[in-house]
């Protein structure tokens, strides 16, 4: 009796195992993305290819670039994702949002990325590396996606309700005080311009392709921030005394134009009130991983896992360089450019807030259930 008793509940344990995997498969087959498209736009922090076939000295097209990455060396300035890859794995989409210059077809409604290495907000930022797409040329091209959106779906209205439940994420600004503010012997803006008059003209002018964004169907924004430039090993190699002690002078401009982009974020969301705007504090998350790195899991902060000279930070990796071995450990992959490591730090806290300052007002967790 207690032999069958026993073949009998083992026989119940593996059918209630079974049917859980299958309810489980279930859901998973018919999990859907949390917002029907994701439309990304900045510089080679997420660039993930539209610079591989253009005239251009800022490419990764290349190893060690994408050595962590399943698909090897794609146009990703990381040895893996970037912020955007881990962004899209959580807003639930099934493969990495594809880069504008070879996105077509229904492809397209997922997303597009439109972002291109040492592109900025203003035209002339970066010129001294060659061809690039900045941010103006980057909404061009998003007009012509929109176009296609309408054609795939029939009729503006459908495409208009399409796009306004996509999610726009916007990341430029670094270029335009990296290859630019901070390069007096290429550009005239630090003679020009205060660091407070430099910010105001570029916030300026980001607006005003914000508003065309949101004249054309956007209408979930993320601005992100600039990061901490005057701790990169560029920086570091290049004008701090000790190679570990950040750029202050770098930082504050950042923070200026970091201010004023928060503001931009209140007075879009008070007069526009069919759209959302929340700004992410790159910033201070990296603020976070420079403080307290052994926290997430990092050892090196002030170097490149490669790269050349001081700090690994006088130029990006050389083709086919060998890298650091213990890349999950360093903050930094080059001369500018975060690991996947770090990438993924900002990722996740972009898309869920850990500190009520990541993220304002609310988080893009929140942002995508709107």
């Amino acid at each position: 009796m207690s032999s069958s008793t026993s073949t009998s509940d083992e026989v119940k344990k593996w059918i209630i195992i079974v049917l859980f995997y299958c309810v489980v498969f279930y859901e998973g087959a018919l999990a859907v993305p949390q917002v029907p498209g994701y439309f990304i736009f900045g510089d080679s922090l997420v660039d993930n290819g539209n610079n591989n076939a253009i005239q251009s000295l800022a490419k990764a097209n290349y190893l060690p670039y994408g050595i962590d990455f399943p698909n090897g060396p794609t146009g990703r300035f990381s040895n893996g994702k970037t912020t955007v890859d881990v962004i899209a794995e959580l807003l639930g989409f099934d493969d990495y949002i594809p880069p504008y210059t070879t996105a077509s077809g229904q492809q397209i409604l997922g997303g597009v990325n439109y972002a291109s290495a040492a592109a900025g907000i203003r035209s002339e930022t970066g010129q001294q590396l060659g061809a690039r797409v900045d941010f103006t040329g980057q909404v061009n091209n998003y007009k012509n996606t929109v176009q296609q959106v309408v054609n795939i779906l029939g009729d503006e209205n459908s495409a208009s309700d399409y796009l306004r439940r996509c999610i726009f994420s916007i990341g430029v600004g670094s270029n335009d005080y990296l290859n630019n503010y901070f390069m007096p012997n290429y550009y005239s803006t630090s003679r020009r311009y205060t660091p407070d008059q430099y910010a105001t003209v570029l916030i300026q002018q980001y607006a005003q392709q914000l508003r065309t964004l949101y004249d054309y169907g956007a209408r979930k924004f993320v601005l992100i921030g600039v990061g901490q430039i005057g701790c990169s090993p560029n920086a570091l190699a290049q004008n701090s005394p000790d190679g570990r002690t950040c750029v202050q002078r770098f930082n504050s401009a950042n923070q200026i134009f970091n201010n004023k982009l928060r503001a931009l974020v209140d007075q879009f969301n008070s007069n526009s009130r069919d759209a959302h705007f929340i700004y992410i504090d790159a910033y201070g998350i990296f603020q976070d991983l420079i403080n307290n790195p052994s926290a997430f899991g990092l050892r090196v902060t002030n170097a490149g896992c490669c790269g050349v000279g001081r700090n690994n930070g006088q130029i990006t990796c050389l083709p086919f360089q060998t890298p650091c071995r213990n890349r999950n450990e360093y903050l930094f992959w080059d001369a500018f450019h975060p690991t996947e490591a770090a990438n993924t730090v900002v990722g996740r806290r972009s898309y869920a807030a850990q500190r009520p300052s990541d993220a304002y007002p609310f988080d893009i967790r929140r942002l995508a259930q709107i």
